[in-house]
């Protein structure tokens, strides 16, 4: 048995008719801090180390910029965010096997967008077009 490429994933947020492709996936860190402590009665001359706060990076998504013909809704997202408000949706990004069947899923809670980068253009290269768009969020649940 091989392991899986990361080349076949499905994006969606919100209710399941949100999605669109996307040419990469990145920051689906989860993350414990350390706390370090030592009893002032602890005849070990070392800390010992619990578990703290639990922290989650920014996800990015990166994808060719495409015509929108009745567009897709993350440009609407993101202009609902207001000083102190935004609309926070899930997001899941699926893993998928080479029958395109879900094999490890990512949901993302309560995300919103951050930051949507345009394209470096240049004149002279023939790259794709593509954005980046950011999303902030208060956790990920992975379910194999």
């Amino acid at each position: 048995m091989y392991p899986l490429t990361s080349l076949h994933f499905e994006v969606r947020w919100g209710d399941s008719e949100n999605s669109t492709n996307f040419s990469e996936a990145s920051g689906l860190t989860l993350e414990a801090e350390a706390i370090e402590y030592r009893g002032g009665t602890d005849p070990s001359l070392t800390v010992r180390k619990i578990p703290g706060l639990r922290k989650y990076g920014n996800v990015t998504l990166k994808r060719g910029i495409q015509p929108a013909e009745g567009g897709n809704g993350l440009y609407d997202w993101y202009n609902s965010i207001q000083a102190g408000t935004v609309t926070r949706r899930s997001v899941t990004i699926s893993l998928l096997d080479e029958a395109r069947e879900p094999v490890m899923t990512w949901k993302i809670r309560d995300a919103w967008p951050v930051k949507i980068e345009g394209p470096g253009l240049n004149a002279t290269g023939n790259e794709i077009a593509i954005e980046t768009l950011e999303f902030a969020h208060e956790g990920i649940e992975i379910q194999v």
